[in-house]
Protein backbone atom coordinates (compact mmCIF):
# COMPACT_ATOMS: atom_id res chain seq x y z
CA UNK A 1 0.00 0.00 0.00
CA UNK A 2 1.34 3.40 -0.94
CA UNK A 3 2.25 5.71 2.00
CA UNK A 4 -0.38 8.31 1.03
CA UNK A 5 -3.12 5.71 0.78
CA UNK A 6 -2.02 4.15 4.06
CA UNK A 7 -2.36 7.50 5.82
CA UNK A 8 -5.80 7.96 4.33
CA UNK A 9 -6.77 4.46 5.48
CA UNK A 10 -5.69 5.27 9.05
CA UNK A 11 -7.71 8.50 9.02
CA UNK A 12 -10.85 6.67 7.84
CA UNK A 13 -10.28 3.98 10.47
CA UNK A 14 -9.93 6.65 13.20
CA UNK A 15 -13.14 8.40 12.16
CA UNK A 16 -14.99 5.08 12.04
CA UNK A 17 -13.66 4.14 15.50
CA UNK A 18 -14.76 7.48 17.01
CA UNK A 19 -18.19 7.08 15.44
CA UNK A 20 -18.47 3.52 16.76
CA UNK A 21 -17.45 4.60 20.27
CA UNK A 22 -19.94 7.47 20.18
CA UNK A 23 -22.73 5.15 19.16
CA UNK A 24 -21.79 2.42 21.60
CA UNK A 25 -21.65 4.93 24.49
CA UNK A 26 -25.38 5.49 24.04
CA UNK A 27 -26.72 1.97 24.50
CA UNK A 28 -30.20 1.51 23.11
CA UNK A 29 -31.43 0.15 26.43
CA UNK A 30 -30.25 3.01 28.61
CA UNK A 31 -30.85 6.73 29.06
CA UNK A 32 -27.62 8.75 29.06
CA UNK A 33 -27.40 11.98 31.09
CA UNK A 34 -24.59 14.55 31.08
CA UNK A 35 -24.15 16.93 34.01
CA UNK A 36 -21.56 19.06 35.86
CA UNK A 37 -22.82 18.84 39.49
CA UNK A 38 -20.08 17.27 41.61
CA UNK A 39 -22.07 17.73 44.82
CA UNK A 40 -24.95 15.71 43.40
CA UNK A 41 -23.16 12.99 41.44
CA UNK A 42 -23.25 10.36 44.17
CA UNK A 43 -26.95 11.02 44.79
CA UNK A 44 -27.67 10.78 41.07
CA UNK A 45 -25.94 7.39 40.89
CA UNK A 46 -28.10 6.07 43.75
CA UNK A 47 -31.26 7.37 42.11
CA UNK A 48 -30.27 5.74 38.81
CA UNK A 49 -29.97 2.35 40.53
CA UNK A 50 -33.32 2.86 42.24
CA UNK A 51 -35.00 3.76 38.93
CA UNK A 52 -33.57 0.69 37.22
CA UNK A 53 -34.79 -1.46 40.11
CA UNK A 54 -38.31 0.02 39.84
CA UNK A 55 -38.67 0.15 36.05
CA UNK A 56 -35.97 -2.01 34.46
CA UNK A 57 -34.69 1.03 32.56
CA UNK A 58 -30.98 1.72 32.98
CA UNK A 59 -29.96 5.35 33.49
CA UNK A 60 -26.32 6.40 33.24
CA UNK A 61 -25.09 9.74 34.61
CA UNK A 62 -21.81 11.07 33.21
CA UNK A 63 -20.15 14.03 34.92
CA UNK A 64 -17.84 16.60 33.31
CA UNK A 65 -16.13 19.23 35.44
CA UNK A 66 -15.42 22.13 35.83
CA UNK A 67 -18.57 23.79 34.46
CA UNK A 68 -16.75 25.59 31.63
CA UNK A 69 -15.40 22.24 30.36
CA UNK A 70 -18.91 20.79 30.58
CA UNK A 71 -20.38 23.77 28.69
CA UNK A 72 -17.79 23.37 25.90
CA UNK A 73 -18.61 19.66 25.60
CA UNK A 74 -22.32 20.39 25.24
CA UNK A 75 -21.62 23.06 22.62
CA UNK A 76 -19.40 20.70 20.60
CA UNK A 77 -21.96 17.88 20.85
CA UNK A 78 -24.74 20.21 19.70
CA UNK A 79 -22.72 21.10 16.60
CA UNK A 80 -21.79 17.48 15.90
CA UNK A 81 -25.26 16.08 16.56
CA UNK A 82 -24.03 13.84 19.41
CA UNK A 83 -25.94 15.21 22.39
CA UNK A 84 -26.97 12.66 25.04
CA UNK A 85 -30.59 11.90 25.84
CA UNK A 86 -30.68 14.33 28.77
CA UNK A 87 -28.36 17.25 29.50
CA UNK A 88 -28.25 20.67 31.16
CA UNK A 89 -27.50 23.98 29.47
CA UNK A 90 -25.25 26.45 31.28
CA UNK A 91 -25.45 30.10 30.26
CA UNK A 92 -27.83 32.96 29.66
CA UNK A 93 -31.35 32.42 28.35
CA UNK A 94 -30.23 33.53 24.91
CA UNK A 95 -28.02 30.43 24.81
CA UNK A 96 -30.99 28.18 25.60
CA UNK A 97 -32.94 30.03 22.89
CA UNK A 98 -30.25 29.06 20.36
CA UNK A 99 -30.93 25.38 21.15
CA UNK A 100 -34.66 25.96 20.70
CA UNK A 101 -34.10 27.64 17.32
CA UNK A 102 -32.11 24.63 16.13
CA UNK A 103 -34.78 22.22 17.36
CA UNK A 104 -32.30 20.52 19.71
CA UNK A 105 -34.46 20.39 22.86
CA UNK A 106 -37.89 18.98 23.62
CA UNK A 107 -40.82 21.29 24.39
CA UNK A 108 -42.45 19.80 27.50
CA UNK A 109 -45.72 21.69 26.97
CA UNK A 110 -47.53 18.71 25.35
CA UNK A 111 -46.46 16.45 28.21
CA UNK A 112 -47.76 18.96 30.75
CA UNK A 113 -51.05 19.20 28.87
CA UNK A 114 -51.41 15.43 29.20
CA UNK A 115 -50.39 15.55 32.87
CA UNK A 116 -51.33 18.99 34.26
CA UNK A 117 -50.67 17.82 37.82
CA UNK A 118 -46.99 17.37 36.95
CA UNK A 119 -46.69 20.97 35.80
CA UNK A 120 -48.69 22.23 38.79
CA UNK A 121 -46.32 20.45 41.17
CA UNK A 122 -43.43 22.81 40.35
CA UNK A 123 -42.60 26.17 41.90
CA UNK A 124 -43.61 28.42 39.01
CA UNK A 125 -40.48 30.59 39.14
CA UNK A 126 -38.30 27.49 38.78
CA UNK A 127 -40.19 26.34 35.70
CA UNK A 128 -40.16 29.81 34.14
CA UNK A 129 -36.35 29.90 33.96
CA UNK A 130 -36.45 27.52 30.96
CA UNK A 131 -39.75 28.78 29.55
CA UNK A 132 -40.52 31.22 26.74
CA UNK A 133 -43.78 33.13 26.59
CA UNK A 134 -45.61 34.19 23.46
CA UNK A 135 -43.95 37.09 21.58
CA UNK A 136 -40.75 36.74 23.64
CA UNK A 137 -37.70 38.90 22.87
CA UNK A 138 -35.71 35.82 21.83
CA UNK A 139 -38.12 35.17 18.95
CA UNK A 140 -38.49 31.47 19.64
CA UNK A 141 -41.57 29.29 19.85
CA UNK A 142 -43.39 29.63 23.16
CA UNK A 143 -42.88 26.59 25.33
CA UNK A 144 -41.25 24.96 28.35
CA UNK A 145 -37.86 23.52 27.45
CA UNK A 146 -36.36 22.41 30.77
CA UNK A 147 -37.29 20.50 33.91
CA UNK A 148 -35.93 22.05 37.14
CA UNK A 149 -34.53 19.60 39.66
CA UNK A 150 -33.98 22.11 42.46
CA UNK A 151 -34.56 25.74 43.39
CA UNK A 152 -32.26 28.48 44.68
CA UNK A 153 -32.27 32.07 45.83
CA UNK A 154 -29.61 34.49 47.07
CA UNK A 155 -29.99 36.34 50.37
CA UNK A 156 -28.03 38.01 53.14
CA UNK A 157 -26.62 35.66 55.77
CA UNK A 158 -25.77 36.54 59.36
CA UNK A 159 -23.90 34.67 62.09
CA UNK A 160 -26.26 34.19 65.04
CA UNK A 161 -23.49 33.16 67.43
CA UNK A 162 -21.53 36.36 66.73
CA UNK A 163 -24.74 38.33 67.26
CA UNK A 164 -25.05 36.84 70.75
CA UNK A 165 -21.41 37.60 71.60
CA UNK A 166 -21.85 41.23 70.53
CA UNK A 167 -25.04 41.64 72.58
CA UNK A 168 -27.38 41.68 69.57
CA UNK A 169 -30.62 39.72 69.30
CA UNK A 170 -29.83 36.64 67.12
CA UNK A 171 -33.47 36.41 66.05
CA UNK A 172 -33.64 39.96 64.71
CA UNK A 173 -31.48 40.52 61.61
CA UNK A 174 -31.32 44.05 60.15
CA UNK A 175 -34.60 45.36 58.78
CA UNK A 176 -33.06 48.15 56.72
CA UNK A 177 -29.72 49.30 55.33
CA UNK A 178 -29.00 51.68 58.21
CA UNK A 179 -29.47 48.89 60.76
CA UNK A 180 -27.23 46.60 58.69
CA UNK A 181 -24.42 49.18 58.62
CA UNK A 182 -24.77 49.81 62.38
CA UNK A 183 -24.78 46.11 63.28
CA UNK A 184 -21.88 45.25 60.97
CA UNK A 185 -19.78 48.12 62.41
CA UNK A 186 -20.55 47.01 65.96
CA UNK A 187 -19.62 43.39 65.23
CA UNK A 188 -16.42 44.48 63.51
CA UNK A 189 -15.36 46.80 66.32
CA UNK A 190 -16.39 44.55 69.23
CA UNK A 191 -15.26 41.15 67.92
CA UNK A 192 -12.64 42.02 65.32
CA UNK A 193 -14.44 40.09 62.57
CA UNK A 194 -15.22 41.39 59.09
CA UNK A 195 -18.57 43.12 59.03
CA UNK A 196 -19.45 41.79 55.58
CA UNK A 197 -17.84 39.29 53.22
CA UNK A 198 -18.68 38.19 49.68
CA UNK A 199 -16.86 36.87 46.63
CA UNK A 200 -17.02 40.08 44.62
CA UNK A 201 -14.10 38.88 42.50
CA UNK A 202 -16.97 37.05 40.79
CA UNK A 203 -18.66 40.22 39.61
CA UNK A 204 -22.07 38.64 38.98
CA UNK A 205 -22.54 38.45 42.76
CA UNK A 206 -21.90 42.16 43.12
CA UNK A 207 -24.20 42.89 40.17
CA UNK A 208 -27.04 40.78 41.60
CA UNK A 209 -26.88 42.67 44.90
CA UNK A 210 -26.88 45.99 43.02
CA UNK A 211 -30.04 44.95 41.16
CA UNK A 212 -31.69 43.88 44.43
CA UNK A 213 -31.11 47.43 45.67
CA UNK A 214 -32.29 48.88 42.35
CA UNK A 215 -35.62 47.02 42.41
CA UNK A 216 -36.26 48.25 45.96
CA UNK A 217 -35.35 51.87 45.10
CA UNK A 218 -36.90 52.26 41.63
CA UNK A 219 -39.30 49.36 41.15
CA UNK A 220 -39.32 46.70 38.47
CA UNK A 221 -40.70 48.89 35.67
CA UNK A 222 -37.95 51.53 35.85
CA UNK A 223 -35.20 48.89 36.13
CA UNK A 224 -36.46 47.02 33.07
CA UNK A 225 -37.07 50.31 31.24
CA UNK A 226 -33.40 51.10 31.88
CA UNK A 227 -32.48 47.91 30.03
CA UNK A 228 -34.85 48.92 27.23
CA UNK A 229 -33.11 52.30 26.97
CA UNK A 230 -36.17 54.23 28.17
CA UNK A 231 -34.80 55.21 31.59
CA UNK A 232 -31.37 56.67 32.27
CA UNK A 233 -28.58 55.31 34.43
CA UNK A 234 -28.01 58.98 35.28
CA UNK A 235 -31.21 58.97 37.32
CA UNK A 236 -31.07 59.52 41.12
CA UNK A 237 -32.13 55.91 41.72
CA UNK A 238 -29.10 54.40 39.98
CA UNK A 239 -26.78 56.94 41.60
CA UNK A 240 -28.15 55.80 44.97
CA UNK A 241 -27.42 52.16 44.09
CA UNK A 242 -23.75 53.04 43.53
CA UNK A 243 -23.67 55.11 46.71
CA UNK A 244 -24.82 52.20 48.90
CA UNK A 245 -21.68 50.25 48.05
CA UNK A 246 -19.54 53.30 48.82
CA UNK A 247 -21.28 53.59 52.20
CA UNK A 248 -20.31 50.01 53.01
CA UNK A 249 -16.68 50.81 52.24
CA UNK A 250 -16.68 54.08 54.21
CA UNK A 251 -18.22 52.31 57.21
CA UNK A 252 -15.18 50.02 57.30
CA UNK A 253 -17.22 46.81 57.16
CA UNK A 254 -15.75 45.25 54.00
CA UNK A 255 -12.14 44.02 53.67
CA UNK A 256 -9.58 45.49 51.28
CA UNK A 257 -9.38 42.38 49.10
CA UNK A 258 -13.10 41.87 48.57
CA UNK A 259 -12.98 42.95 44.90
CA UNK A 260 -10.59 40.13 43.98
CA UNK A 261 -12.01 37.51 46.34
CA UNK A 262 -13.49 34.30 44.91
CA UNK A 263 -16.75 33.18 46.46
CA UNK A 264 -15.13 29.97 47.70
CA UNK A 265 -12.72 32.04 49.80
CA UNK A 266 -15.56 34.19 51.11
CA UNK A 267 -17.49 31.04 52.06
CA UNK A 268 -14.50 29.75 54.03
CA UNK A 269 -14.19 33.05 55.92
CA UNK A 270 -17.88 33.07 56.85
CA UNK A 271 -17.85 29.36 57.74
CA UNK A 272 -14.90 29.93 60.07
CA UNK A 273 -16.84 32.74 61.84
CA UNK A 274 -14.48 35.47 60.72
CA UNK A 275 -17.29 37.54 59.18
CA UNK A 276 -20.67 38.60 60.58
CA UNK A 277 -22.62 39.03 57.33
CA UNK A 278 -22.40 37.59 53.84
CA UNK A 279 -24.38 37.49 50.59
CA UNK A 280 -24.74 34.02 49.14
CA UNK A 281 -27.15 31.56 47.58
CA UNK A 282 -29.05 28.65 49.12
CA UNK A 283 -26.41 26.28 47.72
CA UNK A 284 -24.21 27.54 50.58
CA UNK A 285 -26.07 25.28 53.03
CA UNK A 286 -24.27 22.27 51.58
CA UNK A 287 -20.96 24.16 51.50
CA UNK A 288 -21.13 25.31 55.13
CA UNK A 289 -22.26 21.86 56.27
CA UNK A 290 -18.96 20.48 54.96
CA UNK A 291 -16.80 23.38 56.15
CA UNK A 292 -18.31 23.83 59.62
CA UNK A 293 -21.29 21.65 60.63
CA UNK A 294 -21.66 23.62 63.87
CA UNK A 295 -22.05 27.02 62.18
CA UNK A 296 -25.02 28.86 63.65
CA UNK A 297 -26.36 31.19 60.96
CA UNK A 298 -29.52 32.16 59.11
CA UNK A 299 -30.54 33.87 55.86
CA UNK A 300 -32.53 37.10 55.75
CA UNK A 301 -33.84 39.30 52.98
CA UNK A 302 -31.50 41.95 51.60
CA UNK A 303 -31.89 44.95 53.96
CA UNK A 304 -34.52 47.42 52.81
CA UNK A 305 -33.07 50.61 51.30
CA UNK A 306 -36.38 52.24 50.37
CA UNK A 307 -40.06 52.10 51.28
CA UNK A 308 -41.09 52.97 47.74
CA UNK A 309 -41.12 49.47 46.21
CA UNK A 310 -41.06 45.81 47.31
CA UNK A 311 -37.76 44.04 47.80
CA UNK A 312 -36.61 41.47 45.24
CA UNK A 313 -33.94 38.77 45.44
CA UNK A 314 -32.30 36.71 42.72
CA UNK A 315 -33.56 33.15 42.42
CA UNK A 316 -35.06 30.44 40.25
CA UNK A 317 -34.13 26.96 39.12
CA UNK A 318 -30.77 25.94 40.49
CA UNK A 319 -30.31 23.36 37.73
CA UNK A 320 -32.56 22.18 34.92
CA UNK A 321 -32.41 19.22 32.56
CA UNK A 322 -33.30 19.30 28.87
CA UNK A 323 -34.17 16.35 26.64
CA UNK A 324 -32.50 15.88 23.24
CA UNK A 325 -35.25 16.40 20.64
CA UNK A 326 -33.53 13.95 18.27
CA UNK A 327 -32.96 11.18 20.80
CA UNK A 328 -34.51 7.80 19.96
CA UNK A 329 -35.01 7.43 23.73
CA UNK A 330 -36.87 10.74 24.05
CA UNK A 331 -39.99 9.26 25.67
CA UNK A 332 -37.94 7.24 28.15
CA UNK A 333 -35.97 10.38 29.03
CA UNK A 334 -39.14 12.38 29.75
CA UNK A 335 -40.49 9.56 31.94
CA UNK A 336 -37.29 9.51 33.96
CA UNK A 337 -37.44 13.29 34.57
CA UNK A 338 -41.05 12.96 35.68
CA UNK A 339 -39.96 10.29 38.18
CA UNK A 340 -36.96 12.37 39.32
CA UNK A 341 -39.19 15.34 40.22
CA UNK A 342 -41.68 13.41 42.33
CA UNK A 343 -41.73 14.07 46.08
CA UNK A 344 -39.90 10.89 47.14
CA UNK A 345 -36.95 11.60 44.86
CA UNK A 346 -36.94 15.31 45.65
CA UNK A 347 -36.83 14.51 49.37
CA UNK A 348 -33.86 12.22 48.79
CA UNK A 349 -31.98 14.92 46.84
CA UNK A 350 -32.54 17.39 49.70
CA UNK A 351 -31.15 14.97 52.27
CA UNK A 352 -28.17 14.18 50.05
CA UNK A 353 -27.31 17.65 48.74
CA UNK A 354 -28.97 20.28 51.00
CA UNK A 355 -30.61 22.06 48.07
CA UNK A 356 -34.14 23.44 47.94
CA UNK A 357 -36.65 21.29 46.01
CA UNK A 358 -38.09 22.42 42.70
CA UNK A 359 -41.57 21.28 43.71
CA UNK A 360 -44.12 23.15 45.79
CA UNK A 361 -44.77 20.38 48.30
CA UNK A 362 -42.44 21.07 51.20
CA UNK A 363 -40.45 17.99 52.20
CA UNK A 364 -40.63 16.61 55.70
CA UNK A 365 -36.89 16.86 56.29
CA UNK A 366 -36.19 20.47 55.31
CA UNK A 367 -33.64 21.91 57.77
CA UNK A 368 -34.07 25.21 59.60
CA UNK A 369 -31.77 27.20 57.31
CA UNK A 370 -33.35 25.84 54.13
CA UNK A 371 -36.80 26.60 55.57
CA UNK A 372 -35.73 30.24 55.91
CA UNK A 373 -34.36 30.27 52.37
CA UNK A 374 -37.61 28.77 51.12
CA UNK A 375 -39.52 31.78 52.51
CA UNK A 376 -37.76 33.86 49.85
CA UNK A 377 -39.77 32.26 47.02
CA UNK A 378 -42.32 35.10 46.93
CA UNK A 379 -39.53 37.70 46.46
CA UNK A 380 -37.68 35.95 43.65
CA UNK A 381 -36.65 37.56 40.38
CA UNK A 382 -33.93 36.68 37.87
CA UNK A 383 -32.67 37.84 34.45
CA UNK A 384 -34.00 34.60 32.94
CA UNK A 385 -37.48 35.55 34.16
CA UNK A 386 -37.48 39.09 32.74
CA UNK A 387 -39.03 40.07 29.40
CA UNK A 388 -35.89 42.08 28.60
CA UNK A 389 -32.23 41.85 29.58
CA UNK A 390 -29.29 44.22 29.77
CA UNK A 391 -26.50 44.00 27.19
CA UNK A 392 -23.32 42.24 28.43
CA UNK A 393 -21.13 45.26 27.59
CA UNK A 394 -23.29 47.49 29.79
CA UNK A 395 -23.18 44.98 32.66
CA UNK A 396 -19.40 44.79 32.31
CA UNK A 397 -19.12 48.59 32.46
CA UNK A 398 -21.53 48.71 35.42
CA UNK A 399 -19.44 46.31 37.53
CA UNK A 400 -16.19 48.07 36.56
CA UNK A 401 -17.60 51.42 37.68
CA UNK A 402 -18.98 49.87 40.85
CA UNK A 403 -15.49 48.61 41.71
CA UNK A 404 -14.08 52.10 41.18
CA UNK A 405 -16.74 53.59 43.46
CA UNK A 406 -15.86 51.11 46.21
CA UNK A 407 -12.17 51.97 45.80
CA UNK A 408 -13.01 55.69 46.05
CA UNK A 409 -11.61 56.46 42.59
CA UNK A 410 -14.85 58.02 41.28
CA UNK A 411 -18.13 59.28 42.70
CA UNK A 412 -21.45 57.39 42.37
CA UNK A 413 -22.68 60.09 39.96
CA UNK A 414 -19.58 59.70 37.77
CA UNK A 415 -20.07 55.92 37.73
CA UNK A 416 -23.69 56.23 36.65
CA UNK A 417 -22.76 58.71 33.89
CA UNK A 418 -20.08 56.36 32.54
CA UNK A 419 -22.53 53.46 32.35
CA UNK A 420 -25.12 55.62 30.62
CA UNK A 421 -22.52 56.67 28.05
CA UNK A 422 -21.86 53.04 27.10
CA UNK A 423 -25.59 52.32 27.06
CA UNK A 424 -26.29 55.21 24.64
CA UNK A 425 -23.42 54.12 22.39
CA UNK A 426 -24.85 50.60 22.11
CA UNK A 427 -28.39 51.93 21.45
CA UNK A 428 -27.06 54.19 18.71
CA UNK A 429 -25.11 51.34 17.14
CA UNK A 430 -28.22 49.15 17.03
Amino acid sequence: MRRGNYGYFLLVLLIFSLFFLSCSSQNKNQVLIWHWMTDRNQAFQKLAKEYEKETGVKVRFEIFFPPNVYAQKVQAAAQAGTLPDIFGILGEKEYLASFVRRNLVVDFSPYFEEKPAWKESFISQALEVSSFSKDNIYRVKAGIYGIPIDFMNIQFLYNKELFKKAGLDPNHPPRNFAEFIAQAKLLHQKLGVEGFICGWGETWLMYSLALDFAFNIMGEKKVLDTFRGKYSYNSPGWVKVFSLFRQMKEAGIIPEGILTMANKEAEEIFANQRAAFSFNGSWCVNVYQKLNPQLNYAPCLVPKVSNAYPRKIWGGAGASFMVNAHSPRKEAAVKFLEWLTQKKQQDFLIRATNNLPAIKEAPDNLGLVLKEFRKGIDYVTHPNLWPVYEKPKVIEKFTQQLQKVILGEITPAEAAAAVEKVKLRIIKRN
